[in-house]
């Protein structure tokens, strides 16, 4: 009995022995490959710890370094470990962009060469890219990618906006206006202006796209002969047509071969998602550069139909459809509003169209929208208007690979802990955890001794 006893317990000392063994092994199995490979997972809502696929493909078309130089202390009154802050940020862009580099210098060492730079506050970047450089003071994705976006736009694009009829201001604040559509041109490096053709000779050969937004007063002859030019001889223009009459404009619309039915676009779909039944949601969208990739909401209040003739000088497309169980409503918008077969169009109903044609030495590009609203500072917020605006102001310009879905803002907030905490935390699990595993072990084993 006692020689069974004890090949029992070499046994199970063996058996033990081995078991010990192996999870040393794998324990140092996990070590070694922890060390040899880096991976990550984001789970944070809206993926904040990572880069938006936006950004990455404008870093992935910027051909050359990058370089970042931040003025930062090594603690700040505020935000503590800046440089730290900065330098994991950036590292985020640097894991894309292998030749994306970033230096720390401190203003307190070298107040000079900070004073030189024109830094003005701690933390201040200055991102550098093919001879251009731009400062930066936000450390956030959106406002670095656009940054780069402004680096990497070649040339100065200039965006005219016609004034002098009442249209729509692309620096105005009233709810109508343009304002913060204007503020998203500047930020994407588009230099905005005014243009009042009773006073302008021409229209400026610089221009690089012309807005006319919605006149409310009728144009001199004299002004629309101007514009026909503008277009006759090449340039760009963007045109947003609202329920008002064209005010002189008629020339233009046939020029383009356009045809604009009167009407209200009415969209069923809107109300049942709780929207005005007189805002037409666009998610079926044409072949073009401008909507490719492209597969968000967009809104467009009060809209009309924009309709498309067999035109020879112009390539044409279609660039967004809607109400496809709606239709344009041609009588008054009270009361109950129903189709009338006998007056109002049935849907689908094209409300944006896209033309050009091939010039000697450049390609022409022409937008007709029909709705001012969407891009107005009232609207602009609704569904991915500001994004379906970006791209066709780039590809009006010619600037197509910069088309792109906007860097997305960040939904969740940081867990920031305190030093006491991340110790009673690390303490718990690093030390109180595998001591009470350990004493539980222990007692086990004893109680299995004494028996």
């Amino acid at each position: 009995m006692i020689t069974i006893n004890k090949k029992f317990r070499i046994r199970l000392l063996i058996q033990n022995g081995l078991i010990i063994a192996l999870l040393l092994l794998l324990v140092g199995f996990l070590g070694y490959l922890g060390k040899e490979i880096n991976a990550q997972w984001d789970i944070s809502q809206n993926g904040r710890n990572s880069l938006s696929q936006a950004s990455i493909e404008v870093l992935e078309k910027m051909e050359g370094p990058v370089t970042v130089t931040i003025y930062a202390t090594a603690l700040d009154a505020r935000l503590g470990d800046i440089r730290k802050i900065i330098s994991n940020f950036l590292i985020l862009y640097q894991n894309i962009k292998a030749d994306f580099t970033f230096t720390f210098i401190d203003p307190t060492e070298y107040p000079k060469i900070t004073q030189e730079a024109g830094i003005k506050v701690n933390g201040e970047m200055i991102v550098t890219f093919n001879g251009r450089s731009e400062h930066l003071t936000i450390v956030n994705e959106q406002e670095l990618t656009n940054l780069l976006i402004r680096l990497l736009r070649t040339g100065e694009k200039l965006v005219m906006n016609l004034s002098g009829h009442g249209e729509r201001k692309l620096d105005g604040h009233a709810n109508h206006d343009l304002g913060e559509f204007g503020k998203q041109l500047v930020k994407k490096g588009f230099k905005i202006n005014t243009l009042n053709l009773a006073i302008a000779q021409d229209i400026p050969t610089n221009t690089s796209v012309l807005i006319i937004a919605s006149p409310q007063v009728d144009l001199l002859k004299g002004e629309i002969d101007k514009i026909l030019a503008y277009v006759a001889d090449g340039g760009n223009l963007l045109w947003l047509i609202d329920q008002e009459p064209l005010h002189g404009l008629y020339p233009l619309a046939e020029k383009l071969g356009l045809t604009l039915t009167s009407g209200i676009v009415i969209d069923p779909q809107a109300q049942q998602l709780k929207a005005p039944i007189t805002f037409a949601l666009g998610a079926n969208y044409g072949h073009h550069p401008i909507t490719r990739n492209f597969n968000n909401i967009t809104v467009f209040p009060f809209a009309r139909q924009i309709s498309l003739n067999e035109n020879k000088k112009w390539s044409s497309t279609s660039l967004v459809e809607v109400a496809q169980n709606g239709w344009v409503e041609t009588g008054k918008l009270d009361g109950n509003i129903t189709f009338d077969e006998a007056y109002d169009v049935a849907g689908p109903i094209s409300i944006a169209a896209a033309l050009s044609r091939s010039l000697e030495d450049r390609e022409q590009h022409v937008v007709v929208i029909g709705s001012g609203h969407f891009i107005a500072n009232s609207y602009l917020g609704n569904g991915s208007n500001i994004d379906f605006g970006i791209n066709l102001i780039n590809w009006l310009v010619s600037d197509e690979n910069l088309i792109t879905i906007q860097p997305r803002t960040t939904l969740d907030s940081n867990l920031i802990l305190s030093k006491s905490a991340l110790t009673i935390i690390a303490s718990g699990f690093l030390i109180a955890l595998p001591l009470f595993f350990l004493l539980c072990g222990v007692i086990v084993w004893w109680r299995r001794r004494k028996k």
